[in-house]
């Protein structure tokens, strides 16, 4: 008897989780679901909107200025090349072959070394802003405008 009393309560017990456990899943599952949804469609509506207004405005090229005023270049890094060099310019960036392997952030150092010589800044003035272990990435540069970064780059492009 004193079994059967510890069996049905642990059933008892293990059914009043299991209820406490559908419910606590059920309900937040739906109620993010509404508030996702309703989210979603509206940050579309308005990514709809900015996309609209930001064409305009937004240069086609790979050299552009953020919020702040720093020029900001998307670079597509050609790591353990024979020689430094600007392979190509296009809307999706500009294209860098360095020569560094691109272990423990050799490869970084020696674009922004190299980006900093080709635009006639120092070294402290560019910076990797993104893309620190991808082949694409933005570097940053103070001091300069978007018109002298992009002549200094296409003067520096091998074909």
């Amino acid at each position: 008897m004193l079994s059967r009393i510890r069996v049905s309560a642990k059933l008892f017990s293990f059914h009043q989780h299991s209820r406490i456990f559908s419910h606590s899943v059920a309900l937040p599952s739906t109620r993010m679901g509404k508030s996702k949804a309703s989210k979603e469609g509206s940050s579309k509506g308005k990514a709809a909107d900015k996309k609209g207004e930001n064409s305009a405005d937004a240069p086609s090229g790979p050299v552009s200025l953020d919020k702040c005023g720093n020029v900001l270049i998307k670079i597509l890094a050609k790591p353990g090349a024979k020689e430094n060099g600007i392979t190509d310019m296009s809307a999706e960036g500009v294209g860098v072959q360095i020569a560094a392997p691109p272990t423990e952030g050799e490869a970084n150092a020696e674009l922004v070394k190299y980006l900093a010589t080709v635009l006639g800044l120092r070294k402290s003035d560019v910076s990797l802003e993104r893309g620190s272990r991808s082949r694409q990435k933005v570097v940053m540069a103070n001091g300069t405008t978007v018109a002298a970064v992009e002549d200094r780059l296409r003067n520096m492009t091998t074909k």
